[in-house]
């Protein structure tokens, strides 16, 4: 943006925050006024009458009002701190993809970079209550999908949405980078577990709230969070979710957008793969790696094929010969290096779904005490987790 914009964005940002802190009068509203008088200047320069004919008497007064002028004095103090931003629908910086949605918000507070707005970004969500194989799926595309040059969008809840934060973090200053989408004034972080973790996304991306300086976390601001996660992306990755998650909404929401939407499938004694199951029902793309996700956006991304890589070619004839062998390697193959047999065996026991310790003693042929000292150092050394219910699970 020039300095000349510059200049008249700092101008016309008090009437902006005014007209934003219209008591009753909603961000649809808002953009009808825009859309009949043009800049918020006009809007309260125009008689009451002309106001009333777009909104009504009563919010055509609530216009016509004083501004509460301290509210707009905290914002205007918070902006002109380094690395604090208020973009509105008229500054350049505001994301282009924000204005493909039904409900585009008037203004942004934005605490980082408004560059990585701009970028192709993918968002994952999912489950605040993740299981530990979620968080670790979670991650695990998110730096890649990130070192593919994606921004990764997220909320900053709890479970999958931090594990996304952090493993885009994980792909360096070279990888798309992150943005924390939440329901919240941008001045105060919820959950307060995750303010460390605001604070690296801050320095190292951004965060991006609607909602005024000051405002708690309020239940219905989430779902209207969860428009702009699916605004900004290009597609939306569910990782866990139950059957009622807000990740269902989100995917919702980024459905009646046009946006594509992907899902990882879990297990079928999983809650919190139910949402998913249903997801892909009903015509959410299933992926198992991150390369499934790039491939479905490379065109709507407009990046080129790339040709095989010599190794990849090796892979995949390994795997056809695998396949013309007998199929899948074994599970002697499959074994974790560094395990010793009796560890490897255990660990090729739990297989894939949470399993009870009984369930695995059976299985394993073994006492449930030395299962216990068997299962100790694979749990510290993180190949597996303990799930409520005094479950197993293989990460």
């Amino acid at each position: 943006m020039s300095s000349t914009n510059l200049t008249a964005a700092a101008r016309d940002l008090p009437d902006w925050l005014r007209l934003a802190a219209v008591p009753g009068l909603g961000a649809e509203r808002q953009r009808s006024l825009l859309a009949a008088f043009g800049l918020p200047c006009h809007i309260f320069a125009a008689g009451r009458s002309a106001l009333a004919a777009v909104v009504g008497r009563e919010l055509a007064d609530a216009v016509l009002a004083p501004a509460p002028g301290e509210s707009i004095e905290r914002a205007l103090a918070w902006a002109a701190e380094p690395g604090s931003h208020v973009l509105t629908l008229a500054d350049e910086a505001y994301p282009r993809t924000l204005l493909d949605i039904a409900d585009p918000p008037v203004l942004l507070y934005v605490k980082g970079d408004p560059a990585l707005l701009q970028r192709p970004a993918i968002a994952l969500v999912g489950a605040r209550s993740a299981t530990a194989q979620g968080e670790a799926n979670a991650a695990a595309f998110a730096q890649s999908l990130a070192e593919a040059g994606l921004a990764i969008i997220s909320g900053l809840a709890l479970g999958v949405d931090a594990a996304a934060h952090r493993g885009a973090l994980a792909a360096g200053a070279d990888g798309g980078g992150t943005v924390a989408v939440i329901g919240t004034g941008i001045d105060r972080i919820y959950p307060a577990r995750n303010a460390a973790l605001a604070r690296e996304i801050a320095t190292s991306g951004a965060i991006v709230s609607e909602f005024p300086l000051g405002t708690p976390p309020l239940q219905h601001n989430f779902p209207r969070r969860n428009r702009i996660i699916a605004g900004l992306s290009q597609g939306v990755l569910v990782v866990e979710a139950a059957l009622n998650s807000g990740s269902l909404i989100t995917a919702r929401l980024a459905t009646e957008s046009g946006r594509e939407v992907f899902a990882i499938p879990g297990s079928i004694h999983s809650p919190q793969s139910r949402g998913c199951h249903r997801l892909i029902r009903e015509g959410a793309k299933l992926v198992e790696t991150a390369e499934d996700v790039i491939e479905e956006l490379r065109g709507r991304l407009g990046w080129p094929t790339p040709a095989p890589s010599p190794r990849g070619r090796r892979r995949q004839d390994g795997n056809a010969a695998a396949s013309r062998a007998g199929g899948a390697p074994s599970p002697a193959q499959q074994t974790v290096p560094g395990l010793d047999d009796e560890a490897a065996r255990v660990l090729q026991a739990i297989g894939h779904d949470p399993v009870d310790i009984d369930t695995l003693a059976g299985r394993c042929g073994l006492t449930v005490d030395a299962l216990y000292a068997i299962l100790l150092p694979l749990e510290l050394d993180g190949h597996l987790a303990r799930l409520p219910g005094g479950r197993l699970q293989r990460i």
